[in-house]
Formats: C-alpha cells, structure tokens, sequence
C-alpha cells in the first residue's frame, strides 16, 4: 500500500522506490563565472564536510569557476539572525522538515521558482530542495541479546528484553517511536495520538538512563556498553559495525528525516546559491556524497550510481524504505513547540 511521505506529498513510496515517473534530469547548463566569485555554505564538518567537498564543492568549482568556502558549524539561529541584518555569513544550508517549517514562518528562505522545472518529480517542499536522508533506527549490544530484538514493541518489552535503554532527547523523533513501540502500526502513526505516545514512554522511563544529544555520544555510548538498547542514527551503528564492534541493528521501524538544501533569503548570491542547490542533487553527485557520508539519496536516479552494497546502507533504498516509516511534521498531531516544550517537562520530572 502506497503511503504519502512528510511533508504533503513530497512524493510517493513508489516514485522513492524507483516504481513511479521520474523526470528526466539532465545536468543543468553552467555558465562559466568569475573567478572571484565565492559561495559560502554551511556545513556540518567531520564526514559531512569530506564528502561534500569531494563530491559537491570541488565539482561545482571545476564546473564554473567559482570558490566554495564551508561556513560551520550548522546553526538555525545565525541563518534567522543574517536574513534580519542583512550581513551573511553563508548563504546556503540544509534543513530537516521541523526546521523548514520554522523557517518558512520567519520567511528565511528564498522561492526555489527558478530552478523548479529541472527537478524529479516531489524534489521541492515548501522552498526546500530534498537531498538526502538518515534515519532513527533500533540498536543493540549483540553480546547481551541472543534473541534479537525485531522492532521497537522490543525495546518496550522489558520483560523480554531486560537491560538499559537509551533515547535521543528530541520530542519530534521519539514520540513517534513510542507509539511504534506501543504497537501502532506505522501507516497510522500520523497523526500522532499524544497522550498514548507519553503513556507509553510512561512505561518505560525507569528503563531510560540517558538521553543523547550528540551522535557522537550516541556511538560511545553503545560501543562502550554503557546502555543495552538504542535509537540511533543508522550511519553511526554502521561505523561501529565497519569496526567490528559487537552490536547490531534493524531498519525495521526506522524513522526517517529528510535534508533539504535551502537558500537564505536575500542573500547578495542568490543566482549563484542556485546553481548550487541545482547541482548538488545531480544523481551521479548525490549517490557519490550519500556513499562517503552514510545518507540515503531522496533524488531516485541516484540508485542508477550506486551498487547493490552501498544500497544496503541505506535507508532510502528499495530494499529497507519498505521497513522505515516518514517524520510527518505537517500532520504532528499538536503544536511541535508545545509537545518540545511538554516532553523536556517529562524528562525533568
């Protein structure tokens, strides 16, 4: 069964599993700019940094002659604070869905009218331009459970499953999982019923020793044994299984969020910034960044690039998009401010 993906119809599950009509999506015309020319874009760094370099700034240099200079690290704050004042620091960013939201109400972002036409069908929301994805899935220490879990109805089960729990302290992401954990099936997890998601989590808060907040921690903290059962995000579970460690993981239940590169509004580079955005979901590009820096491509033709390996590691693939369900920001269920606000009340209480 078709389901619609966050956002309002991004797309269809068909169209992501390469099953639905795709435009054709030819290399955009690049005039040769000045070489004096310079886009700042902000960057998260680390892995993410490497990889953009080498597959999306150095290209886009070669391309039309102009530099690109990351900006770290990212920070919705100083795109809200630039577009105010009129002095930028960096004129192109990505943003996941909750924060698209935030900053189409601030009116932060420029109309992405200029390049909708060259684009796969569902590649804009709002004045965003989708790139690539992670996802929150279900982690464990190998060693501890013989008996794997399946989905998170076992990381509830503490009967079953008896140990430590760990979450990432992040309302928008958890609040789903629980009602998932609590046995709603994922095309009805939207919208989100509450009051159920926090009884839940009622449940199991004994189980809940940390909340992570940097993914970082949240490797240290499976690799060093520290908690027994984890929501984490896929590309750091798979760094720790690359170095043999004893853990494993399922895509079965996993969440997905969505990038999308944005260009601030007002920004004395907009012409520029565009090219960018256009180029860098290139499918060729785009497989080539996902496989450095762990993501799943959201443009289909990327697949066209990418072997049946690197695939597996993703959870935009055929193969594992059919096991992860969409974050629905437009159809939360409540106040996504409201719900934050409630949910670090329950965590301090």
């Amino acid at each position: 069964m078709e389901r619609r993906m966050a956002g309002g119809g991004l797309t269809r599950r068909a169209t992501l599993a390469l099953g639905g009509a795709v435009v054709g999506l030819a290399a955009p015309p690049f005039r040769r700019l000045r070489a004096a020319e310079t886009l700042f874009v902000n960057s998260w760094g680390g892995p993410w940094e490497r990889a953009a370099a080498k597959h999306l700034f150095e290209p886009f240099t070669r391309e039309t002659g102009a530099e690109i200079r990351p900006v770290s690290p990212v920070s919705f704050a100083k795109l809200a604070a630039q577009v105010r004042s009129g002095a930028y620091e960096f004129d192109v960013t990505t943003l996941g869905l909750a924060e698209m939201v935030r900053a189409e109400q601030a009116r932060l972002l420029e109309s992405l009218a200029p390049i909708s036409g060259g684009l796969w069908n569902g590649a804009i929301y709002r004045n965003g331009v989708a790139s690539h994805a992670f996802a929150t899935v279900l982690a464990w220490n190998a060693q501890k459970y013989g008996d794997a879990p399946r989905d998170w109805t076992d990381f509830w089960n503490l009967q079953r499953f008896p140990g430590t729990r760990c979450l990432q302290r992040y309302a928008a992401r958890v609040l789903p999982i629980a009602l998932a954990g609590d046995g709603v099936p994922q095309d009805r997890l939207y919208p989100l019923d509450i009051e159920r998601s926090f009884r839940a989590m009622d449940r199991i808060k004994p189980a809940l020793r940390v909340w992570w907040t940097q993914g970082q921690q949240s490797a240290q903290l499976l690799r060093d044994g520290e908690v027994d059962m984890i929501g984490i995000w896929h590309g750091r579970v798979l760094e720790l299984i690359d170095d043999n460690k004893p853990v494993k993981m399922t895509w079965q239940g996993g969440q997905i969020d969505r990038a999308f590169w944005v260009v601030a509004r007002g920004t004395p580079r907009r012409d520029l910034a565009m090219r960018f955005v256009e180029m860098a979901v290139q499918p060729e590009r785009l497989a080539g960044f996902c496989r450095e820096a762990v993501y799943g491509p959201l443009n289909p033709r990327a697949f066209e690039y990418l072997g049946n390996a690197d695939a597996e590691r993703m959870p935009t693939s055929p193969q594992n998009y059919a096991k992860v369900f969409e974050q629905d920001i437009d159809n939360f269920g409540g106040d996504v401010a409201q719900v934050t606000a409630r949910f670090e009340r329950w965590i301090g209480a």
